[in-house]
C-alpha cells in the first residue's frame, strides 16, 4: 500500500490512514556484497525483529562501480549512469521483491554520495544533472510498482550548485518515472540534516539527520530543531551511532553498545521524530573475512545480526504503537525543572490532548512531571523496560501539579508511562495497535 505524509505533516501513514512506523536498519552494501541466499537470511532476521525499512544502496560505496556483486555483475557499463547493466538490476529486483514478501520496504539509495561529490571515498564522480535525471527516470519506471522509499544523498555534503542540480535532476527523474508513487528523502553527511539544503524543495517529503557515531550526541536538540522548521515536515535520525562502532571512531573510547543505541532512539523519538534508523557497524558494510575492514570492525555481519540493540528497537516501536500515534507531540515542558543537556537528559512526549505521556529516563535520577498537562483526574503509571518490552504498573495517582517518579534501580534506562485512567489503554508495549483498537470500540 502506498505511503504518504499525515495531514498534520508529522508522521508517515498508509493510504488508508493507518500509521506507518519507520523502523530502519542500515544495510548499505546489501545489493553489492550479499548473494540472494545471504540476503534472504538477513532480511528474514530483520523482519522477525519487526524492522520495517531496509536502507540499501544501488551504486554502493565500497567499490560499487569497480567490484562486481556476488553474482559477478557490475551495475553500469563504462561507469555510465545512462547504461545500466540488466543483470545487476535483476539482482536488485530480486532482493527488493524478497524484502517486500517479508513485509519490508527498501529505503533505496540510487547512489552513494562519492559518485557526485568525491570529497572522500573511492568514487569516481560520474553524475551530471542530465545523466542523473536519466538514471532517476530509469529507476522510477523500473520500481514504480514496488514498495520503496527513495533516499537521495549518501553521506556527502551539497557544496556547489552542481551538486545541488545533480540531486534535483535525480529527484525529478524519479518523480517522472514513478509518477509520485513513493516518498522521497535525503541522507546527509555526518552531523548534518537534509533540511540544510532541501527543506523548501517540493520533492523532499521528510527530513533526515545523520547525527553520527559518537556517544551522547545531542540527538534530542537536533531532531527538535528540524521539528520546529516551517513548513512542517516529518523528521527523523536516519544514521545515529552504530552498535559495535568505536565511539567517535576512537578505540580509546570503547565501542557503542545497546545502551548507547537505545538512548539515541528514545531521545530522537521523544523529541519529535516520526521513526528511527538502527545500524550495526559490521552489518552496514556486510563485513566478512577477506574484505577490507572499515573503522575497526571486529565481527562478521552474520554474528552482528544478534547484537542486543537490534532486538531492542522493536520495543520502542511497540510502545509508540500501543498509544494514539498521530497525535503525539514532543513536550519537554512536562519536566520540571527543564532537563539538562548531556548523558542524563530526560526526554518527554505526550498526546496533544493529554491522554498519555512518555518520559525517557536514561539513568536512575528522579523525574518531576507537570501532570497538569495531562487529562483526567487519575493517572495510571507504569515503568516500561526498553530492554525487554515489558511493563510494570506503579500505581494510580491523582493528577496534581508535580508528580515525582524514581526509576527502578536496575537498568540503567527506563520509560515512564502516564495514562489518563479513563481511556483504558492496554499495557504499554502491548501487541494491540491502538489505531486498530480504536476501530473496534
Amino acid at each position: 500500500m502506498k505511503l504518504q505524509v499525515s495531514d498534520n505533516r508529522r508522521f508517515l501513514i498508509f493510504a488508508d490512514g493507518t500509521p506507518f512506523f519507520y523502523l530502519g536498519d542500515t544495510a548499505w552494501e546489501l545489493f553489492h556484497r550479499l548473494s540472494i541466499a545471504e540476503a534472504e537470511l538477513y532480511l528474514r532476521d530483520r523482519a522477525a525483529r519487526r524492522f520495517t525499512v531496509i536502507q540499501a544502496v544501488v551504486l554502493a560505496e565500497m567499490g560499487g562501480l569497480t567490484v562486481p556483486n556476488a553474482a559477478g555483475d557490475l551495475p553500469l557499463s563504462d561507469n555510465d549512469p545512462t547504461r545500466p547493466n540488466e543483470a545487476y538490476f535483476e539482482h536488485v529486483d530480486a532482493v527488493v521483491d524478497l524484502a517486500a514478501s517479508l513485509g519490508l520496504r527498501v529505503g533505496l539509495l540510487p547512489t552513494w554520495g562519492d559518485k557526485w561529490n568525491l570529497k572522500w571515498g573511492q568514487g569516481p564522480e560520474i553524475f551530471t544533472p542530465e545523466n542523473a535525471r536519466h538514471y532517476g527516470l530509469f529507476l522510477g519506471e523500473r520500481y514504480r510498482d514496488r514498495p520503496l522509499i527513495w533516499i537521495l544523498g549518501g553521506d556527502r555534503p551539497v557544496e556547489t550548485d552542481g551538486h545541488l542540480e545533480v540531486i534535483r535532476g535525480l529527484a525529478a527523474g524519479l518523480r517522472e518515472g514513478d509518477g509520485g508513487e513513493h516518498l522521497v528523502a535525503f541522507h546527509p553527511a555526518g552531523g548534518r540534516t537534509s533540511a540544510e539544503s532541501f527543506h523548501a524543495e517540493g520533492w523532499l517529503d521528510f527530513n533526515m539527520w545523520q547525527t553520527g557515531h559518537d556517544r551522547n550526541r545531542d540527538v534530542y536538540a537536533r531532531v527538535a530543531a528540524d521539528y520546529a522548521l516551517k513548513p512542517a515536515k516529518p523528521c527523523m535520525d536516519a544514521e545515529p551511532g552504530y552498535e559495535d562502532h568505536p565511539a567517535g571512531f576512537d578505540l580509546a573510547n570503547g565501542y557503542l553498545d545497546e545502551y548507547d543505541i537505545r538512548k539515541s532512539a528514545y531521545w530522537a523519538l521523544f523529541s519529535g521524530a516520526h521513526g528511527h534508523t538502527y545500524g550495526a557497524h559490521p552489518v552496514w558494510q556486510m563485513y566478512w573475512p577477506g574484505r577490507e575492514p572499515v573503522s575497526f570492525v571486529r565481527r562478521t555481519w552474520l554474528e552482528a545480526l544478534s547484537l542486543p540493540g537490534a532486538g531492542q528497537m522493536q520495543h520502542a516501536r511497540a510502545l509508540l504503537e500501543s498509544r494514539p500515534f498521530l497525535t503525539r507531540v514532543p513536550d519537554q515542558s512536562l519536566l520540571m525543572p527543564a532537563p539538562e543537556p548531556g548523558a542524563h537528559y530526560a526526554c518527554a512526549t505526550r498526546d496533544e490532548s493529554g491522554s498519555f505521556a512518555f518520559v525517557y529516563c536514561p539513568s536512575s535520577r528522579p523525574v518531576h512531571v507537570d501532570s497538569t498537562k495531562l487529562s483526567g483526574q487519575s493517572l495510571v503509571a507504569h515503568w516500561y523496560d526498553p530492554r525487554t518490552g515489558t511493563a510494570a504498573r506503579v500505581g494510580t495517582f491523582a493528577r496534581a501539579n508535580v508528580l515525582e517518579f524514581t526509576p527502578p534501580p536496575v537498568g540503567p534506562d527506563w520509560v515512564l508511562v502516564l495514562d489518563d485512567a479513563t481511556y483504558g489503554f492496554p499495557l504499554p508495549g502491548s501487541s494491540i495497535l491502538w489505531s486498530t483498537l480504536q476501530r473496534t470500540v
